[in-house]
């Protein structure tokens, strides 16, 4: 990293033989994620799916139909789900076959006309995060492929735009990079990545936006490097408005008093609030109510108005933040799990000892140093913007996801805290790197992968598994150790 008097970056160090082996790595485990992961075993696929496909037909903003909220959408394309490919189904043990797929693509002709078809859940998310996927489904069509295939081709075109956002990022980002490298080399990146998610164009932009953020903030302005974050903060904003602030790790905790660059960090993050505004004015600002279980009674229940819930935690700051705190605390565990690697929709758990290695890979990320020298005051300031983005996540999922005036809150995974992870890690990472440490993270981050690899095609393809909420019981602790749950 080279330093000019010990201010201000001027260009990242060269990238290692380890970093770019790594970066292979992960493209490597996210293609294949892509291809083997069966149809809508990511969360919430089924609705992401449905989503890009309004795109393609045209439809930017979603319809009512009494209390259902979706679009009108050609039937063939929707039986993929609904008939072919169901997740609404019995918690019984469930493998996929190859023929399945054969039956999908043969059965088009004979489903004709359109339906209309209901995604409450993402019907306020922005066209922007779906046009990857619309893309590749455009494509898919355009060559006649048949609808389960068309799904393939969207998925690959939204898993590249992912992985090209995270190259953008790396190369962009002037120091830190082995943090950002640790937090896509968890599964959980790469398996989000290679599905119809629209995580895929979130944790890109939330790592497109740090890494300029960090690049303005610490390196001499640029008038294209300018441009590109108050074009940046506006697209993170639309991704989900609760990373915008993500941002302001580009602030410096001592910084000269005529300084333009925190003006122009302000600036990104104002548009970006305009455009996450203006984008729910002109989708008429209104919220898609659904059912959801309550991970506390079991009960179906009904997630709570806005402006209800939000009028509960003013008229009573102290009682939400307890809410808060205890929620945090009790579901901890569970994301940690959630962010190294649980795969389908969230039932199937990796070996019990590829968690500890995919802590020893977070490590060794953090001990290959950032490659500069950061005061204990900016150090701080970067875990205090994190925290303050998880807490707007946790708040956020209260308001639009929970029961109105529940004591817990509901819907929060440990996906959603990815684009923040790269912050965490850098504030605690030396500047200089640990001896070892390189080879250490490619030594556990490599079988990591593998291992992740092994259990989704033995899951879903081999062995088979049973979609279930809470942690799936075991008869052996070696086997729990050894091997992915549903062979517990």
């Amino acid at each position: 990293m080279q330093r000019r008097g010990g201010t201000d970056v001027l260009f990242a160090a060269p990238w290692t033989t380890v970093e770019r082996l790594l970066l292979a790595t992960v493209c490597i485990a996210t293609f294949f994620f892509a291809i083997v992961t069966p149809p809508f075993q990511a969360p919430d696929e089924n609705q992401h799916y449905m989503k890009a496909l309004s795109l393609t037909q045209g439809i930017l903003l979603t319809q009512e139909r009494g209390d259902a909220i979706g679009a009108e959408l050609p039937r063939a394309a929707l039986d993929i789900h609904a008939v072919d490919f169901p997740t609404d189904v019995p918690a019984e043990q469930r493998r996929f076959d190859r023929a399945q797929r054969t039956l999908s693509a043969a059965a088009d002709a004979t489903r004709p006309g359109a339906a209309f078809a209901e995604f409450p859940n993402v019907a306020s998310y922005a066209p922007s995060l779906y046009a990857p996927g619309a893309i590749g489904l455009s494509l898919g069509r355009a060559i006649d492929l048949p609808w389960i295939d068309a799904f393939y081709v969207g998925r690959l075109v939204n898993a590249l735009t992912g992985l090209l956002l995270l190259i953008a990022a790396l190369r962009l980002l002037p120091f830190g990079r082995n943090a950002m490298l640790a937090t896509a080399l968890l599964p959980t990146f790469a398996y989000q990545t290679g599905s119809l998610s629209p995580d895929a164009v979130i944790n890109g932009f939330g790592f497109l936006g740090l890494s300029f953020a960090l690049r303005t903030g610490f390196m001499d302005v640029a008038p294209a490097r300018s441009a590109a974050l108050l074009i940046t903060g506006p697209l993170l904003a639309l991704c989900k408005g609760v990373y915008l602030p993500l941002i302001a790790a580009g602030l410096r905790w001592q910084q000269h008093r005529r300084d333009l660059r925190p003006g122009l960090i302000m600036a990104a993050m104002a548009l970006g609030a305009v455009a996450f505004v203006s984008w729910m004015h002109v989708s008429g600002g209104s919220q898609a109510l659904y059912h959801i279980q309550s991970r506390k009674t079991g009960e179906t229940m009904m997630t709570a108005p806005l402006s209800d819930q939000l009028s509960i935690i003013v008229a009573n700051p102290l009682a939400y933040a307890h809410i808060l705190a205890s929620s945090v605390i009790e579901r901890a565990p569970v994301y940690a799990l959630q962010i190294v690697g649980r795969f389908g929709w969230n039932a199937i758990l990796l070996p019990l000892l590829a968690y500890p290695l995919a802590m020893l890979m977070l490590g060794a990320g953090v001990a290959s140093g950032s490659g500069a020298r950061f005061g204990m005051g900016q150090r701080l300031w970067w875990l205090a913007v994190a925290a303050g983005v998880a807490l707007l996540i946790e708040t956020a999922m209260y308001l639009t996801g929970t029961p109105l005036g529940a004591d817990y809150i509901q819907g929060t995974q440990g996906r959603y805290f990815l684009p923040l992870l790269p912050l965490v890690l850098l504030a605690l990472s030396p500047a200089d790197p640990v001896r070892g440490a390189g080879r250490l993270f490619a030594i556990a981050a490599i079988p990591l992968l593998l291992i992740a690899a092994a259990t989704v095609f033995d899951s879903f393809w081999v062995h088979g598994f049973i979609t279930s909420d809470g942690m799936p019981p075991h008869s052996s602790l070696s086997r729990a150790l050894f091997l992915p749950s549903p062979r517990w």
